[in-house]
């Protein structure tokens, strides 16, 4: 694990150990490597509640409850998607905040509207959500680990405004 992304995660400890937060996770395109970071910070117990590598659309709808509606019409690599698993990740592990990614990784799935690297992440705090578009650079590895950076970022500085 990159050292920025280490020392993300120990800030995004101290700040959910203080507020009595627990965190989940919702990933598609990463396919479990924010939940892996997470947890191997010793004593994540206290702030991580789980997460749910939700890679087929199938469990997208059955364990996170995203629309199918949303799933046709805007896709899996979307802000409607990434909003839905957020908070459904919250749902299924009783959890205050929550991450959600998909996104196209690559080396192929690309198209023109969703090039290789673009990957939406989405966020959750008591209800209310938050997304972004990023366009990352890079082979298969490096996307999916700026996805995490930024997970992991997006939950921090939510985080610390409560």
């Amino acid at each position: 694990m990159a050292s920025e992304t280490e020392a993300l995660i120990l800030e995004l400890a101290e700040v959910l150990k203080a507020r009595g937060f627990l965190c989940a996770t919702a990933e598609s395109c990463t396919g479990g490597l924010i939940g892996a970071a997470l947890t191997s910070v010793s004593g994540s117990s206290e702030w991580y509640a789980g997460g749910v590598i939700s890679y087929a659309n199938s469990v997208k709808v059955g364990l996170l409850g995203v629309s199918e509606e949303d799933l046709e019409a805007q896709g899996a690599v979307s802000e409607p998607v990434v909003r839905s698993m957020a908070l459904g990740a919250c749902r299924a592990a009783g959890a205050d905040m929550a991450c959600a990614v998909s996104g196209v990784a690559g080396p192929g799935g690309g198209t023109p509207e969703k090039p290789v690297g673009t990957v939406w992440i989405g966020w959750s705090l008591h209800g209310e959500t938050r997304a972004r578009k990023f366009r990352f650079s890079g082979d298969r590895d490096s996307v999916r680990a700026q996805t995490v950076t930024e997970a992991v970022r997006g939950m921090l500085e939510w985080g610390k405004e409560r």
